[in-house]
């Protein structure tokens, strides 16, 4: 929707709301709802918002011992500025349009530790050397038959899936979801976020709706909005949905698979195709895959940012283990696809609750590494790589991860100092939060027995 659009939208009684919105660092829609009246004579302007969303965890606790927001600065303002390019209706709330903000000090100065400034800045770099970043995302999620209240009030005990046995692929079981997957489906094209398809996933009630690839910023501002959807339009159906990315012992992991190619900015042509090479392969193209491999341990954080994360990771469950590449081995954590000018790779690490902004900027952060370093890549992977005992593992907990990318000056350079001692903090703040609690597992393993 272009701003003139929208004037005729609002003329018209179609419009009457705009909602303006960032994301915070955990990857939620977080903003301001305005009359669409007072937006467009404002003519789009900055609007001030207090400084400690990007300073909160989970349950919006005033965190303390951030550098950019705390109690000793007063809390102040920074300003969401609207990018009028993601202006869009959202056709499952009445009357509302919505726009995405970059975030800036109030007086104008980029927010670096802001999730879409950090992927900004390493697409900036891509673009010095000449490329840009086409990427996608398979997004999973498992639906229930129960609102967002009646999940809460039992806890989070005794769900009703959306099915009762493994659905993988069942178009009848499918049929039965298809009033609320297909509403995602089309409501999600009229928002202008174009949409390849669905299918069930491996567990009971588990999901994949699968969003069209784009330049990586697009797809991102796309992964946002449609994740905030999801939740808004099960609201209204009387059903819920969770991107947790374990949700239980017996049950499969959701992930965040992203694929990944570069493209020329001076003709388009793929940058990780190499015509002349028996392996199809360009030489950009290994040292970015080795390097996204060898800087891995440090990305995961930003792959993986909660205590629940790591739960995922356990073999035999299509979620990786170790790090390794291989073409189209679903075992490893790097996965190469596609022939010819459509090569690309996959990086399976990533779950469901991943800010997909810290992610992908994680990950082209760690192939810029590989290109500055000219990384060799090692040879695929070929068998099983649960068994693989030679090939390094993902960080296998929250502070290991924590831990690896502290440790890391490349992350310190590629993604500044001041925003790696912020995720830091939050990652540390997570993990203290866990080791603090008294769990469920405890007590039926302690309570009589110890």
């Amino acid at each position: 929707m272009t701003p003139d659009e929208l004037q005729t939208a609002v003329a018209n009684g179609e419009i009457d709301t705009v909602i303006v919105a960032m994301t915070d660092m955990q990857g939620r829609l977080i903003g301001k709802r305005l009359t669409a009246r007072f937006f467009l004579e404002t003519s789009a302007s900055p609007q001030l918002f207090c400084d400690y969303f990007l300073a909160t965890d989970m349950e919006m606790t005033l965190v303390p011992g951030y550098e950019s927001a705390s109690w000793e600065k007063g809390y102040g303002d920074f300003a969401l500025v609207p990018d009028m390019s993601t202006l869009r209706a959202i056709p499952w709330l009445p009357k509302t349009a919505l726009v995405l903000s970059d975030v800036t000090t109030s007086s104008g100065v980029p927010l670096e530790h802001s999730p879409r400034q950090v992927l900004r800045r390493q697409l900036d770099q891509l673009e010095k050397l000449g490329f840009a970043a086409d990427m996608a995302a398979e997004l999973e999620f498992y639906l229930f038959n129960q609102t967002f209240d009646e999940a809460r009030s039992s806890r989070y005990e005794n769900l009703k899936f959306s099915s009762w046995y493994p659905e993988d692929g069942h178009i009848f079981q499918t049929s039965k979801d298809e009033p609320y997957i297909r509403a995602i489906r089309n409501l999600m094209e009229r928002a202008d976020i174009p949409v390849e398809g669905s299918k069930a996933e491996c567990s009971p009630g588990q999901q994949e709706i699968n969003l069209q690839y784009a330049e990586a910023l697009e797809t991102c501002d796309r992964l946002v909005l449609y994740k905030n959807g999801c939740k808004e339009i099960a609201h209204q159906m009387g059903k819920s949905v969770s991107f947790m990315a374990k949700l239980g012992a017996d049950l499969s992991g959701n992930s965040c698979h992203i694929h990944l190619s570069l493209r020329s900015l001076k003709d388009g042509t793929p940058g990780f195709h190499d015509a002349t090479a028996d392996d199809g392969m360009s030489t950009l193209f290994k040292h970015f895959l080795a390097g996204a491999i060898k800087h891995a341990p440090a990305a995961t954080y930003f792959y993986a940012p909660n205590v629940n994360s790591y739960k995922r990771f356990t073999a035999g469950t299509f979620a990786p283990t170790r790090l390794a590449w291989s073409v189209d081995n679903r075992t490893t954590a790097f996965r190469v696809l596609g022939k010819g000018k459509s090569i690309r790779f996959e990086c399976r690490v990533p779950g469901a609750d991943a800010n997909p902004y810290l992610a992908f900027a994680a990950l082209i952060a760690s192939g810029l590494r590989g290109l500055a370093e000219k990384l060799p890549l090692e040879e695929a992977f070929a068998g099983d790589a649960y068994t693989a005992d030679n090939v390094a593992r993902i960080p296998r907990a929250l502070y290991r991860s924590l831990d690896a990318l502290e440790r890391s000056d490349e992350f310190h350079k590629s993604l500044g100092d001041e925003v790696v001692r912020h995720y830091l903090h939050c990652g540390r703040w997570e993990l203290g939060a866990f080791e603090g609690a008294v769990t469920d597992w405890e007590k039926l393993r302690l309570f009589e027995r110890c």
